[in-house]
C-alpha cells in the first residue's frame, strides 16, 4: 500500500459523509503499514461541531486499541486540519500527516490565513508534512458538495 492507496480510503470515508449529509471529509490513522481506524465529518448528523474526521479518526483508535494507539502513527485526510484538529494530531502523537486538499485550493475564505504551516509555526508541532495526494479527487468531491465559503 502506499500514499495514493491510503488516501483512496480516506476518500471513501469522505463520500460516506457526503451521502449523510455532512461535510465530505475522510480520514484514515495507519500504524507500521496497517489502518487502525478511520474517520468521517459527523458534524451535521450528530449536532457535534467537534465531530471532524481527524477527531473521529482518533476517537476510533483509542476506542478500538487503547490510549496511546496513534502514537507515531501516519493520518491520511482529504482536506487540511482546521486548528483544533491539528492540535489534537499533536496530542495524539501522529508523526506523519498526508493531505489531499488545502483551504487555499479551495480559495476558503472561512480559515483567514490558516494553513498548517503556519499552524505549525506558531505552536512548535512539527509533524512530517506530506500534501497533494489524490487533490484532484478530494477537490472534484468538495466542488459536488459545493458548501465551501470561497472568495471566487
Amino acid at each position: 500500500m502506499n500514499d495514493d492507496d491510503y488516501m483512496d480510503m480516506a476518500l471513501a470515508e469522505a463520500e460516506q459523509a457526503y451521502r449523510r449529509g455532512d461535510w465530505p471529509v475522510g480520514a484514515i490513522i495507519v500504524k507500521a503499514g496497517s489502518v487502525i481506524a478511520a474517520g468521517q465529518n459527523r458534524q451535521v448528523s450528530t449536532g457535534d461541531i467537534t465531530v471532524h474526521a481527524e477527531s473521529d479518526a482518533i476517537r476510533r483508535a483509542i476506542e478500538l486499541h487503547g490510549a496511546g494507539a496513534a502514537v507515531g502513527a501516519d493520518l491520511y485526510c482529504t482536506m487540511e486540519p482546521c486548528p483544533m484538529c491539528a492540535w489534537a494530531l499533536h496530542l495524539a502523537g501522529i508523526e506523519r500527516l498526508v493531505l489531499g486538499l488545502r483551504h487555499a485550493t479551495l480559495n476558503r475564505t472561512d480559515m483567514g490565513t490558516y494553513n498548517i504551516e503556519s499552524f505549525r509555526a506558531l505552536t512548535g508541532v512539527r509533524y512530517v508534512l506530506s500534501s497533494g495526494v489524490r487533490e484532484a479527487e478530494c477537490l472534484a468531491l468538495r466542488r459536488r458538495w459545493g458548501k465551501d465559503k470561497t472568495g471566487t
